[in-house]
């Protein structure tokens, strides 16, 4: 509503630009558009000329060579492991998790090996155009105090595992830090928390029941990873005489609230049910790649309907937090599996980078589309640089052929969180400081004297 009828409408902010990429209509693009911002919502999208006409910003961001599209949504993460980025490369899943990520994690975790890391991993994932992450780690009640700190979006997963570690020692010590976690950060407008049970085979069926009996009291997601590798359904079938997505259904966890992460070894069938069941896939290529765990059918879930999102995991297996590299291995990836080159196609993908992960995390209502009443978690991405010329097809650019270093302005709930490729508020010489002590202390660990 105007201030009055001959009155310009307030606004605090404008961003205006050549390709408006909103992503819900799906595959449209908007040319010489603006998003006007009032507080942390988007209240119009509409030509610039006619933005300007009607708004009175108090500030306007004019990128005129330049595509505007919702933050990337990062849909699986261990973000305080950058700490640990190439400590163990080029080693199957369990050496590299038993032999190597394991013991350094039980020498160096703790409070302020989280807070260092997930800083990190912010000031990297906002560079990319990131700007919500779906993170299971240890020390929840750090991480989240963290991202909040930065005025990150984040869905903070509380870890459920069956042995002791830094972060709690019993099942119960678990569950009742998992219930602090919500409790403090229920009402947030960034932060949110789900269960984070780690795997089917580090979880006893007592735990899965009591992790399904709590987030349907609490309306919570549970973020899980399953069906990563051969290994772990032949050992599934050996200990439990089912495989571990059917295990969990007998368990009562495959329904709509399910994030399930990786997922390289599926049936048709299994396919089928998560279509059936609402659940949402995750798929992390190039950390599945560089593991050699197997190949997550994205065309076949996609085209049966399965919602999917795109995260890079970890930086101890990946070894970036590059969701634009993400994107690109997972439209490549899909056709070389399908052998088909229709296979998710570039619309697509950035539907499942940006949509995909908001339905996946429980916050479509809010991110992951350019559209009016929705969260201003927005990135401006710089199109006029000699790789991304000549452009034909702004969505084919952002998929196949932007870097991240393109991204030039990131303003997450309508606060500018990078402008003109600056962090705000981040202490970059002083986090590179204790990024080095940490590099120190690590190496010592690996080479002890």
């Amino acid at each position: 509503m105007s201030d009055s009828p001959h009155l310009p409408e307030a606004c605090d902010l404008l961003i205006e630009a050549g390709y408006v990429v909103p992503i819900e209509p799906h595959a449209v693009v908007l040319e010489d558009h603006a998003v006007a911002v009032r507080g942390s919502e988007i209240v119009a999208i509409l030509p610039r000329a006619e933005a300007r006409a009607r708004f009175r910003a108090t500030q306007v961001v004019s990128r005129p060579e330049a595509a505007l599209m919702p933050g990337l949504v990062n849909a699986h993460t261990h973000n305080p492991m950058t700490l640990l980025r190439g400590v163990a490369d080029d080693l199957p899943l369990m050496t590299w998790l038993q032999q190597h990520i394991w013991p350094v994690e039980a020498a160096v975790i703790g409070p302020e090996f989280v807070a260092d890391g997930t800083t990190l991993a912010i000031a990297e994932m906002l560079r990319g155009g990131t700007t919500c992450a779906n993170e299971n780690y240890f020390f929840g009640d750090v991480q989240a105090a963290v991202y909040k700190k930065h005025g990150f979006r984040a869905l903070v997963g509380a870890v459920i595992i069956d042995f002791p570690t830094a972060w709690a020692k019993t099942d119960d010590e678990y569950f009742a830090k998992a219930g602090e976690l919500h409790d403090q950060w229920r009402t947030d407008p960034l932060i949110g928390t789900a269960f984070a049970p780690h795997a089917p085979y580090t979880v006893n069926d007592a735990n899965f029941e009591r992790v399904r009996m709590l987030s349907d009291q609490l309306d919570m997601q549970v973020h899980l990873h399953t069906h990563e590798t051969a290994q772990e359904i032949n050992d599934s079938i050996r200990l439990h005489g089912q495989r571990p997505l059917a295990r969990l259904d007998r368990l009562g966890l495959v329904n709509d609230r399910l994030i399930a992460v990786h997922m390289t070894q599926l049936t048709d069938a299994e396919i089928h049910l998560c279509a059936e069941r609402g659940v949402s896939v995750v798929h992390c290529p190039e950390s599945n790649l560089k593991l050699a765990s197997g190949f997550c059918p994205a065309c076949a879930l996609q085209r049966a309907g399965v919602n999917l999102a795109i995260g890079t995991d970890g930086c101890a297996s990946n070894n970036d937090l590059d969701m634009f590299e993400e994107m690109r291995s997972t439209a490549l990836l899909a056709k070389g599996v399908a052998g088909d080159a229709t296979a998710m196609d570039a619309e697509a993908t950035l539907w499942a980078g940006t949509m995909g992960g908001a339905r996946a995390l429980g916050l479509a209502d809010r991110i992951g589309s350019i559209e009016t009443g929705k969260q201003a978690d927005l990135v401006c991405i710089a199109m006029d640089a000699l790789e991304t010329q000549p452009m034909y097809h702004p969505i084919s650019h952002l998929v196949y052929c932007t870097g991240r270093g393109q991204v030039s302005d990131v303003w997450i709930a309508g606060q500018a969180r990078l402008r003109d490729r600056q962090l705000v508020d981040v202490d970059v010489a002083a986090l590179m400081g204790r990024v080095s002590e940490w590099r120190a202390r690590i190496s010592a660990v690996r080479s002890p004297a």
